[in-house]
């Protein structure tokens, strides 16, 4: 199977699945954190190098008080457990997004679970959280307007690859596929400069739902396809 080396996840539908479940919108985000550590493992097994999953969105934040809670209350216990098994599954670890407009406990969290899995040499997972891509572009610029001015240079003189090494993703190979559940086509403010040149692909089935096999039919697809960037 010819895999990507980088796959990016948007993974949509947690609270429709759960109300289809006749559940509360939380149990379905509580299901969803759940599948990522079983697709974490399925990608390691299929080779994938590097897995960057949209957990929450710097526009999540209009969602009501207690879905935040909760969302937020998920997120710190899941990087939490991935502390304790980061080691045993070989994992790195990258955070992207704004990670001043987060709560110092998960600020501190973050900080943990990056210096701990650093050296790792399995699986990069990269989790946007308090992620928007045009707020990332736009912290970019700045950063790289900075360090162009500091140079003695003008700002004209910016190139797409200072811009590229300003990003939150530094280091990090854009996707060569991208992936969205629940139907929804759309990118909604996710890496829209690293996906510039990457594959879609959109399925109906919710992300509590997403399993292996469904992971495997996506990148059968993804085999299936002539990426000739601007070639004939």
């Amino acid at each position: 199977m010819s895999v990507p080396k980088s796959l990016a996840i948007i993974m949509d539908g947690n609270g429709r699945w759960a109300k289809a479940q006749g559940k509360p919108r939380t149990y379905g985000h509580k299901v969803g954190a759940e599948n990522v550590e079983k697709i974490c493992r399925a990608c390691d097994d299929l080779g994938i190098k590097y897995l960057t999953i949209y957990a929450f969105s710097t526009e999540n934040w209009k969602r009501p008080e207690t879905e935040v809670k909760t969302l937020m209350s998920l997120l710190n216990t899941y990087l939490n457990k991935c502390i304790k098994t980061c080691m045993r599954d070989n994992m790195r670890f990258k955070i992207i997004g704004d990670k001043t407009g987060l709560s110092k406990e998960l600020q501190n969290t973050i900080s943990r679970l990056e210096d701990v899995s650093g050296k790792n040499t399995g699986l990069t997972l990269v989790i946007a959280i308090n992620y928007g891509s045009r707020d990332e572009m736009r912290r970019a610029f700045i950063k790289a307007s900075e360090r162009i001015l500091s140079e003695g240079k003008e700002i004209r003189d910016i190139t797409e690859e200072d811009i590229t090494n300003a990003l939150d993703t530094e280091g990090i190979p854009d996707p060569d596929f991208m992936i969205r559940t629940s139907g929804e086509e759309r990118l909604s403010n996710f890496l829209m400069w690293q996906l510039s040149y990457s594959e879609f692909y959109f399925t109906d089935v919710a992300w509590p739902a997403f399993d292996e096999e469904e992971l495997k039919k996506a990148i059968s697809v993804y085999e299936n396809r002539h990426r000739r960037f601007g070639g004939v």
